[in-house]
């Protein structure tokens, strides 16, 4: 067995700290699954007595100050600013950035695979630092030469082809269709990089049945690990007046999975009933649908976007509103929902993807509608919105059930603890025994 300190001495010992390289091609901070997912778990990770270095491309997450970050920037040709500019040839300097700037000129979405080919030369220099890479979501072919080097594992939060195919329902010109087509053309590649990893780790079991389904991954190489929330900060906040008609959702993104689209058609429809009601967007206004809705719709004056904002500003804005709205079409899991459920604010959510799984039975824990349906979405907003004392006891109710069933089932305590688990089972695997055997790590 080679000298190394028992710290490092991980191997097959469940007891040892673990070192770990944890990698986000996007690590959004404030909104957005993967950014939150990864703040919380890597710092629920260091919480257990684990050491992890998160590896990201821009936008780069907010973590733990326990948690060093390494930037391996891409060419950001999708950023916020301007989305699908072209780099300029004094700009690509490494593989990566070659790689990325060809698959732009081609029509798709490079940085899963340029991200991957950063991340595989970055790690070819530190295989002995670390005992397991956890990749979140990137799945770029890079990915394939990092496992053979390190035990590897990877969280997949739902498959990219329900969006792809949400998108191209949406969109009925016939060239836009081809574009899109083209620019999630990245999700062949995470299908097969997924198919061929040792350990998938879901969210749901939506997913797991839906990349079973669309990936072709095998269910025996997929475990369900929940994601999670911190019930101490995401809490009521008895002290805060909620406004009469105020409304608040969540939009990482302006992609017709969201179902943003349905709330606004539904918000309008509302104004006409009563002049209260307004909208709070946890996001940033982007050109696109969405956008040019709110402007044809006339809700402009109505609705307040907010960004870049702390957690303890995103629990006032929620104790602020009266009614919380997940409109989205499909999800993997929804990181907002349980955010939003355990403040205590009553939710109002659709049926789309994982979401009955994650929000419980209508009228319990939720106000449910089906997805993709302006006149369920609007039935449910007038259920919570009713201004009777019976409306104002259902708030309640739900509310105060919607946060039991999230603080009973879900912390980023349980999932770091689970995710550790499957750490184990991983190492635990003769080939990887091999491979920390030549690091040595045992």
């Amino acid at each position: 067995m080679s000298a190394v300190t028992p710290a490092s001495a991980k191997g097959l010992d469940p007891s040892a700290p673990l070192k770990i390289a944890y990698l986000t091609y996007r690590g959004k901070p404030h909104v957005g699954g993967q950014g939150v997912y990864t703040r919380h778990l890597t710092k629920a990770l260091a919480d257990l007595g684990h050491t992890v270095e998160v590896f990201s491309g821009q936008p780069y997450p907010v973590l733990d100050g326990r948690v060093p970050l390494h930037e391996l920037p891409s060419l950001d040709l999708w950023n916020e600013h301007f989305p699908g500019r072209m780099p300029g040839y004094w700009e690509l300097k490494t593989k990566g950035d070659w790689v990325e700037s060809l698959s732009h000129l081609k029509g798709t979405f490079g940085e899963p695979l340029a991200f991957s080919v950063r991340i595989y030369e970055q790690l070819k220099k530190r295989q002995r630092d670390f005992d397991l890479v956890h990749d979140n979501q990137c799945l770029g072919y890079g990915i394939l030469g990092v496992e053979r080097m390190i035990p590897t594992i990877v969280t997949l939060h739902h498959p990219i082809t329900r969006d792809r195919a949400l998108e191209m329902e949406h969109t009925e010109n016939r060239r836009k269709r081809r574009g899109i087509g083209r620019w999630y053309n990245f999700v062949k590649m995470q299908g097969r990089v997924a198919s061929r990893m040792p350990r998938v780790v879901v969210v749901s079991e939506n997913s797991i049945k839906d990349i079973n389904a669309d990936m072709g991954v095998s269910l025996d190489r997929m475990r369900l690990v929940p994601v999670g929330v911190d019930p101490d900060l995401f809490t009521a906040l008895p002290g805060v007046q909620r406004q009469t008609g105020r409304l608040i959702t969540t939009a990482s993104a302006d992609v017709a999975l969201k179902g943003l689209s349905y709330l606004l058609e539904a918000m309008a429809k509302l104004r006409t009933e009563r002049d209260d009601i307004r909208l709070t967007i946890i996001g940033k206004p982007r050109a696109g649908a969405s956008n040019d809705l709110i402007d044809k719709l006339g809700l402009r004056p109505y609705i307040d976007f907010v960004s870049g904002v702390s957690d303890e500003r995103i629990v006032e804005l929620y104790a602020e509103a009266e009614l919380a709205v997940v409109p989205s079409l499909y999800e993997g899991f929804s990181l907002p929902a349980i955010e939003a459920m355990c403040t205590g604010i009553c939710l109002v959510a659709t049926d789309g993807g994982a979401l009955p799984e994650v929000t419980g039975k209508d009228g319990d824990t939720v106000l449910g509608c089906k997805a993709g349906d302006v006149e369920s979405l609007l039935a449910a907003l007038r259920r919570g919105l009713d201004t009777s004392p019976e409306g104002a006891a259902l708030r309640a109710r739900v509310g105060d059930a919607g946060r039991q069933r999230v603080v009973e089932r879900w912390s980023w305590k349980h999932c770091a603890q689970l995710t550790v688990e499957q750490y184990r089972e991983v190492l635990a695997m003769p080939a990887n025994v091999q491979k920390l055997r030549k690091n040595g790590r045992i």
